[in-house]
């Protein structure tokens, strides 16, 4: 086992666990929202954060990717820790300002507004990425993708051609941690185009 502390708590943890998993395993909380114990960590919301070192020294890193070590000291809820996650929840309001989870997180951090500039009001993906993974991982038929680039990327199918590889499972709508998913499963599968394609023949 390997003996390390966090805030202030002696823990131990196994070889291999990184800090997220030792944190959860004794009860400390660590918001989250690309995380998932289905799939690989990809650290892609970047909301984990935690401060290691000590009082002359420390760094910012993100605990679902950061591997434990004998005598680490990590600070889950810091000011420098707090302030980071103001900054990113920021970010995730003019990402997708449309959802309910994001602005209720935000407002746990004292975040009401933002700062960056939102490009569509109506949106609640925030591109964890989980719904690709966890069809990936975890259903082994990838019929979804992270299309585009920039402020044009998006979930969706891959190239954006309707997927037949879709099983309808609902794995990415229950891993998704806003919902988001619910909106864009139909278009992935193709079934809006069916329908437009039935009343056509019609």
């Amino acid at each position: 086992m390997i003996n390390m502390v966090i805030d202030g708590r002696q823990v131990q943890a196994q070889t291999g666990w990184t800090v997220l998993e030792t944190a959860r395993q004794n009860g400390i909380h660590i918001p989250t929202l690309c995380h998932h114990e289905a799939v690989e960590p990809s650290g892609a919301c970047r909301l984990c954060v935690v401060e290691i070192g000590d009082e002359t020294w420390s760094k910012i890193v993100i605990s679902c990717m950061y591997p434990v070590a004998e005598g680490l000291n990590v600070k889950t809820d810091s000011p420098r820790v707090k302030n980071v996650r103001r900054w990113i929840l920021e970010m995730l309001l003019a990402q997708c300002p449309a959802s309910p989870e994001i602005r209720a997180l935000a407002a746990e951090y004292g975040v009401q507004t933002t700062r960056f500039v939102n490009h569509d009001p109506n949106e609640q993906c925030i591109l964890c990425g989980l719904c690709v993974r966890v069809c990936k991982e975890v259903v082994g038929v990838s019929a979804i993708s992270t299309i585009g680039r920039g402020v044009h990327k998006k979930i969706g199918s891959p190239y954006g051609v309707v997927s037949d590889a879709c099983v309808a499972c609902g794995s990415c709508v229950t891993v998704c941690p806003t919902g988001a998913m619910s909106a864009r499963l139909d278009a992935i599968r193709g079934v809006h185009a069916g329908r437009e394609a039935g009343k056509g023949g019609k």
